[in-house]
């Protein structure tokens, strides 16, 4: 393993990862076959608005990280059925989200089995998403509107990447590698930022604007869309091995290393009002600060420059290094049922503010086991 992971740093994720059990199996045993969004005053379990339903992949997802990690067999078992009812959704057209469901469910599921009947699920899912592609302009549509381009689905996009190479299909890569690009042209900026949406006219392909539904406002630095890009790209340029996509993954990193605060957990929008104060201080969003984590580890792997690399490596370490502190880890936080404190769900909607949120705690786990199985 890396030198600057230390002994006592060791210590420190091996206990997070243990209380991340702790939670996980609390909450199975609390709301069983429920997929968590998000807390209300600590709890899983509420009658708050979904928004739209995207996150059962991380809670079943946890489930294959704590057997990958542990080799516990029951993690295994609860991680196999809380796959299986998500099985319907390969045919789920209503979302733009089929990457997170199955790559984190039925992918380990396959890697540990070679089970065909495993394996035409994710193509399956892969092959419903690029259901979405809009040409011109040629992206794949949000759920919110054919016109509307989100930053997240840079996220999602790997399973139609997946698809293809599965399948040999020409046109799911020629989907895929289009979305990929159009998302760079129109979301990207060239300061390394991201916008959260992008508004078209369908009718001819123009574009009209950048906006948001979940940051400040349509030219801000929604630091979770800046996340899913950075990790996104680093995920697409692992399947195609293309450097234009690495490129866009260092210029994310890069933007996102220099604009953090001094404990490395970024505030909800990186142009947030930081007058605004909650009972301890501006809003920060540690699941964005999650993703981030696990993306620049991997980022940190790809990047033939060492003394980049070695950026984004440190980076993830101190990111895990206060996502471990008390400040952001539930576990002396009486009634919390999350892993992760103070995160960030819908800002303008008041959903899952300064609360746990389900993303958050799957990015976390999956941080901390890249790390300590050094992959």
């Amino acid at each position: 393993m890396p030198e600057s992971i230390t002994p006592r740093r060791r210590e420190n994720y091996r206990k997070a990862f243990s209380f991340a059990e702790s939670q996980v199996a609390a909450t199975i045993e609390r709301t069983p076959d429920f997929f968590p969004i998000y807390t209300t005053d600590g709890r899983w379990h509420h009658q708050g608005e979904r928004w739209t339903d995207w996150t059962g992949g991380f809670f079943a997802g946890m489930m294959w990280q704590f057997h990958r990690r542990t080799g516990d067999q029951t993690w295994r078992q609860r991680a196999e059925h809380y796959s299986k009812l998500l099985e319907h959704r390969q045919h789920d057209r209503e979302v733009h989200d089929l990457g997170f469901i199955f790559l984190n469910t039925y992918l380990p599921w396959y890697e540990l089995t070679g089970d065909p009947d495993l394996h035409a699920v994710l193509v399956q899912a892969g092959r419903t998403l690029a259901m979405r592609f809009v040409d011109p302009p040629g992206y794949l549509q949000s759920f919110v509107a054919p016109g509307s381009l989100f930053i997240d689905i840079m996220m999602n996009v790997p399973i139609v990447f997946y698809a293809a190479r599965e399948t040999g299909d020409q046109r799911l890569l020629e989907i895929a590698l289009q979305h990929c690009r159009t998302t760079r042209d129109r979301l990207v900026r060239p300061d390394g930022s991201t916008a959260h949406e992008g508004v078209f006219d369908t009718a001819t392909g123009a574009f009209l604007r950048q906006d948001t539904h979940q940051g400040l406002r349509g030219n801000s630095r929604w630091a979770r869309g800046l996340a899913w890009s950075l990790y996104g790209y680093s995920t697409v340029f692992a399947y195609t091995q293309n450097s234009e996509f690495l490129e866009v993954a260092q210029r994310n990193a890069d933007h996102w290393l220099a604009h953090l605060p001094e404990d490395n957990i970024p505030y909800w929008d990186f142009d947030a009002d930081l007058t605004a104060t909650l009972p301890w201080g501006p809003q920060k969003d540690s699941s964005a600060a999650a993703i981030a984590a696990s993306g620049l580890w991997k980022l940190s792997r790809q990047t033939p420059d060492g003394e980049r690399a070695a950026r984004y490596r440190d980076t993830a370490l101190a990111t895990l290094d206060s996502l471990c502190h008390p400040n952001y880890l539930a576990q002396e936080k009486e009634g919390s049922e999350g892993i992760l404190l103070h995160g960030v769900y819908h800002t303008a909607k008041n959903l899952g503010v300064d609360e746990s949120v389900m993303w958050g705690d799957f990015f976390f786990v999956e941080a901390l086991t890249r790390v300590l199985t050094d992959r």
